[in-house]
């Protein structure tokens, strides 16, 4: 099971509304890479190196081969890991205040979601709620699927496109729908 974790907001302000459940060096290292973004966001299709390159030193921790291609939107650079021969296509959203890791051949194809945070609606002051996800060895994510928040994604799974992913998926697995529902296992027919 992957652990989640309760960010509590820090307390009211003058308005009574909830404060930021993040610091102010937190939110202000936020506020340099959305302006810095756009070197990633808007760089020509074959600037592989350059977005790898611009994401390293906003923390990113990314193989020489792994590609991420052009409109894809990152919350936090520093907690995006994408080993050999991994793939971000086209547009995908990379909304990580937890960890995301991509191992080695895994595709997450354009206009994929990766949402590592939700709310907790059960409580009145709605405490944002992070856990990691995990794209295994292999896996590929078809167009414009969602993932939520604690999600492992098995080895050589495949997710459909625009398949609501929010439990777990194992190893060979071929799912779609909303919510996700298994298929079958992958290379049966």
């Amino acid at each position: 099971m992957i652990e989640r974790q309760v960010h509590s907001s820090r307390g009211t302000d003058r308005k009574g509304h909830a404060k930021s459940s993040f610091s102010v060096g937190q939110r202000g290292a936020r506020f340099v890479w959305q302006c810095c973004s756009v070197l990633v966001t808007w760089s020509p299709r074959p600037f592989h190196g350059w977005r790898r390159m611009v994401l390293r030193i906003f923390g990113a921790r990314l193989h020489r081969t792994a590609r991420i291609y052009p409109g894809v939107r990152i919350w936090n650079p520093s907690r995006l890991t994408m080993h050999e021969r991994s793939c971000l296509g086209d547009r995908v959203e990379v909304y990580n205040p937890a960890e995301i890791v991509i191992a080695a051949d895994a595709t997450v194809s354009q206009g994929t979601w990766l949402c590592a945070a939700s709310h907790d609606f059960d409580d009145p002051h709605h405490p944002l709620v992070t856990a990691p996800i995990f794209i295994g060895e292999g896996a590929w994510l078809a167009g414009e699927v969602f993932v939520g928040p604690g999600v492992k994604v098995g080895a050589h799974a495949v997710a459909l496109a625009r398949a609501v992913v929010v439990k777990n998926i194992s190893d060979g697995d071929v799912v779609g729908g909303n919510p996700a529902k298994v298929l079958r296992k992958r290379g049966c027919p």
